[in-house]
């Protein structure tokens, strides 16, 4: 008997980029969402006399030894539990590998999932207090903790310190998914030295529009590593916690449904939405956009890569059929946009596949359906 696992993926709302810390991470801000794009992971698991692991899966890029972080999660799983177990995984890949979708880091949430229910264990019988579960996540991946929630996530920290959020309905989603590759760790780094600039007062360099225009990139002080608050923290990373604050504060304004956990059924709905509900979430999105919720890698990523500006640009679209937000997901290469229509949602998937990219259309996903859809046949 085996256990089938959803392993859904994410994208970030906002991402605010803060100063390198000690332990040689940056402070994190970030907004998660879940969407129902996912792969499947298969979990097969019974006590032993002593751990044995193997893993497999159906693309040749995933590894499939130490390094993934299913079997991380996996071994460190049954070591703090006091188990020993034969654990087989199979990995379905159906999403990109390196994406920004955090396809890894649900892999490995999902792993832990499906190791729980094959050997029968919870909080209260032999398994991994809530708390325990999330401090290992966050050792096995940054990215790995928000899957243990679903649906809206807080991300502070490295990423890996989450809070849920009260949850908006599902809305349509366009997830354009580019060749390219882009490397998280270069992405800091063109971070680190655009900020460096802007405590130097040197010139802000450019993005070439597709025209071959320039628009230039502000480079403030608050960008700089030593740009804290009193408090001593990055101001970046406080104006979008304050933002995400003051719009959660407020859901007669920023249509926000509250109370969403798992078997909470006002999260969304299995057929079409109503029109309350794309309106909710509309305003929900508005709100954020006026909070000048943004992805700081962007600004980073976009003059390295400019095919993905113009990606971007083919996501939003313009007139009645525009996306209401369209942004990088993490550092990349995967963008999204999202609308208030599935014709909107079409209609964009055809833009960016006319121009060359692959294009997935899928939907957001609420916590209560993370939850209740989560185990596959």
């Amino acid at each position: 008997m085996s256990t089938h696992v959803r392993s859904y993926s994410k994208i970030n709302l906002g991402l605010a980029i803060g100063p390198l810390q000690p332990d040689g991470f940056h402070g994190l801000t970030t907004l998660y969402q879940t969407l129902e794009l996912h792969d499947l992971v298969t979990v097969s698991a019974v006590r032993s006399a002593e751990t044995r692991i193997s893993l497999t899966s159906n693309d040749a890029r995933v590894p499939t030894d130490g390094r993934n972080t299913c079997w991380k999660m996996v071994e460190r799983a049954l070591e703090r539990m006091g188990v020993a177990a034969e654990v087989a995984i199979y990995i379905e890949k159906r999403l990109p590998v390196q994406g920004g979708m955090g396809a890894g880091s649900a892999n490995a949430a999902a792993a832990l999932i499906g190791l729980e229910r094959e050997l029968g264990v919870g909080p209260d019988s032999g398994g991994l207090a809530g708390g325990e579960r999330l401090r290992l996540a966050g050792e096995v991946g940054s990215d790995v903790p928000l899957f243990l929630l679903g649906g809206a996530v807080l991300g502070l920290g490295r990423g890996e310190q989450v809070v849920p959020l009260p949850d908006m309905p599902s809305v349509f989603c366009v997830m354009a998914i580019p060749e390219v590759g882009v490397s998280t760790p270069q992405a800091f780094r063109d971070w680190d030295a655009l900020a460096e600039q802007g405590t130097s007062g040197a010139k802000a360099p450019s993005i070439a529009d597709s025209d071959g225009t320039a628009e230039a990139v502000p480079v403030t002080k608050r960008d700089a590593p030593d740009s804290l608050t009193p408090l001593g923290k990055p101001d970046r990373l406080n104006e979008l916690s304050l933002a995400l604050a003051a719009l959660y504060a407020e859901p007669g304004t920023s249509g926000i449904i509250r109370g969403s956990h798992p078997g909470n059924k006002q999260g969304g709905s299995e057929g079409t939405q109503s029109s309350q509900e794309n309106d909710l979430a509309e305003n929900t999105l508005l709100s954020l956009v006026r909070t000048g919720v943004e992805n700081d890698f962007e600004r980073v990523v976009f003059p390295a890569y400019p095919s993905l500006r113009e990606i971007k640009r083919q996501l939003m679209g313009t007139g009645s059929g525009a996306a209401f937000y369209a942004a990088l997901s993490g550092s990349g290469s995967a963008l999204f946009g999202l609308y208030r229509s599935e014709t909107d949602a079409r209609q964009a998937q055809q833009r960016v596949q006319n121009a060359g990219t692959k294009a997935l259309m899928t939907k957001t996903l609420p916590r209560s359906l993370y939850w209740t859809r989560m185990f596959a046949g």
